[in-house]
């Protein structure tokens, strides 16, 4: 038997490689698909299933394109229906795989065809459970995104409390538990920063799972719930009816654009998407554009920031265009007219108006807040751990729907806890006509280390 997680940061997303005697399963693909075929390849094993333990919202899986290469049959658990061929296994339905068993247990919750897969070693022990977004480190599913119908965000909570019970809670202590996502997903409100653990340990420390009664439980999970990001329906949606190729996909949207197709396409109704670091992006951009770096959450944060209907064109550095588009197909983003051929590079040489982001170091904060608002645009959950007194507090996710919060005649300074969002939300109020926004390097993390005085929120 061989296990392999195979985890993703910039989604927060595990996917998992079973193995036993020449055969193996995938459970919850990415949308590509190269690794999971290659590594079969390498350990000279066919694929036989691909599992997926619901109708994913976060991303795109790979499960549609993995069946049609290899052969694999898509298993989903109960009640589920798509559009394309799949296997809808039954409750404790056990499936084979070399000396080893896998057993569907049906914890509807999170969605309605949640399940999880208990592996079961070739000696008929319980070894580890795949939990998906029903169980996360620390955690549980959200259970707002499958609302529809008659069916309330409570009753799916009251069903996760059933579930997490009857199938989760009664297993034994070291079974080891592999959840679908660790810290930085929006598929549960505060995941773990591990991404695996036992049974015993989340029995001990998991607020979910403690003795309560059901409607205790489904205030617990629902209390707090944030936004969920304006691309997860549309995903998944795309998991269940099905989509293009993403060799095809990446192809299509990895076209190379001159200066002057660029500049044109910037004057109609487009996003321009600036892919790299806050450095680079303060140290000129294209007008207008918004800046979600490659080094941090990029496609979630896409996901978050930019309607997916609206067509984008790129700016990455060079060698990156094609991680770009792969990277925002795994959301299901896909319509992409191209990328700028040379980078800014190429703009500036090309002699066209380069925007410059005005930033300060942590050491400046003090003296320039004097006569500037502060803008803090972490979440609820970091504000609780100090505040900049007086501070606006939009967390980033809701800032485009708050702007109106703010003066577009005022100067902000703008903060985060590392300064990542903090030059994304820049760039969202420049362009949304913004005058005078300042980043802060290094976030309130640095700010704090340079002595820069913070308040609890009730106090501010």
């Amino acid at each position: 038997m061989y296990i392999e997680q195979l985890y993703t940061n910039c989604l927060a997303e595990a996917a998992y490689y079973i193995e036993s005697e020449g055969e193996a399963v995938i459970i919850d693909p990415l949308r590509e698909t190269e690794p999971y075929v290659e590594l079969a390849k390498k350990r000279n094993t066919k694929i036989k299933y691909v599992l997926e333990t619901h109708f994913h919202a976060d991303f795109v899986s790979g499960h549609i394109d993995l069946a049609r290469k290899t052969g694999a049959t898509i298993v989903y658990g109960p009640t589920a229906q798509a559009g394309f061929e799949i296997k809808v296994a039954k409750d404790e339905e056990i499936l084979l795989l070399g000396k080893i068993k896998l057993k569907v247990l049906h914890t509807p919750g999170h969605t309605m065809e949640s399940s999880c897969f208990l592996l079961i070693d070739d000696k008929g022990k319980d070894y580890a459970v795949f939990t998906g977004d029903t169980l996360f480190v620390n955690e549980v599913g959200r259970p707002d995104l499958a609302v529809k119908g008659n069916i309330t965000m409570n009753d799916l909570a009251g069903m996760l409390y059933d579930s997490l019970n009857a199938k989760i809670l009664p297993l034994a202590d070291d079974v080891i538990v592999y959840p679908g996502h660790g810290a930085g997903s929006a598929c549960g409100k505060n995941i773990g920063k591990e991404t695996f653990s036992t049974i015993k340990i989340q029995k001990l420390v998991n607020y979910a799972l403690q003795p309560m009664s059901k409607e205790a439980f489904i205030m617990a999970v629902t209390e707090g719930l944030p936004t969920p990001p304006k691309y997860f329906f549309m995903d998944a949606m795309l998991n269940k009816q099905g989509y293009d190729n993403i060799e095809n996909v990446i192809h299509k949207n990895t076209h190379a654009l001159s200066v002057d197709e660029f500049d044109a396409l910037t004057k109609t109704d487009i996003i321009i998407l600036d892919t790299r670091t806050p450095d680079e992006y303060e140290n000129g951009t294209v007008v207008g554009s918004i800046n979600i770096g490659l080094n941090g959450q990029y496609a979630p944060w896409v996901g978050f920031l930019i309607d997916a209907k609206v067509p984008l064109i790129l700016i990455t550095n060079e060698g990156k265009e094609t991680e770009a588009v792969l990277r925002l197909a795994r959301v299901g983003y896909e319509n992409v007219k191209g990328f700028l051929k040379g980078g800014m590079d190429a703009w500036r040489n090309a002699g066209k108006f380069v925007d410059e982001t005005e930033s300060i170091n942590p050491e400046d904060f003090l003296k320039s807040s004097l006569s500037k608002q502060v803008v803090d645009v972490r979440n609820p959950g970091e504000w609780k751990n100090g505040i900049v007194e007086n501070a606006n507090l939009i967390a980033l996710a809701d800032l485009e729907q708050n702007m109106n919060l703010l003066d577009k005649n005022k100067s902000y300074l703008v903060h985060c806890a590392g300064g990542y969002r903090s030059m994304m939300a820049v760039s969202l109020l420049k362009k949304n006509g913004f005058k005078s926004v300042v980043n802060v390097r290094g976030g309130i993390t640095k700010m704090i280390q340079v002595g820069v005085p913070t308040v609890l929120p009730e106090m501010a």
